[in-house]
């Protein structure tokens, strides 16, 4: 599995109060089940080799959620998995930056 195990520990860090139920390697990732229910997960592209981030972020949310800085749509399949998307090291890399992306996750995790 390739991803960067510095980014998981940020990322756990942040879930610390969230009732994480189980991490999962999956994708080629790292997922983190909130709820019994995908939450947010760490990969590494493989065109880039760059970590990223995997935001579950709902529908609703994904047309205005796109526009953020390092956000893209999520296509393992090489179809867009509405919902969800990437983020690029430049959208997570503050640590303001992946406090938004986790609230995002976490605000959708309650609602699904």
């Amino acid at each position: 599995m390739a991803y960067s195990e510095h980014l998981a520990d940020r990322v756990r860090q942040r879930l610390s109060k969230a009732n994480i139920t189980e991490e999962k390697k999956m994708m080629g990732g790292l997922i983190f089940m909130v709820n019994d229910k995908m939450c947010i997960g760490v990969d590494r592209d493989r065109a880039t080799g760059e970590d990223r981030l995997m935001v579950r972020v709902g529908k609703a949310n994904h047309d205005q959620l796109i526009f953020q800085r390092g956000s893209k749509d999520m296509d393992f399949t090489g179809r867009v998995m509405r919902g969800f998307l990437f983020i690029a090291p430049e959208g997570f890399d503050a640590d303001a930056d992946l406090d938004f992306w986790v609230e995002k996750a976490l605000v959708f995790n309650a609602s699904a």
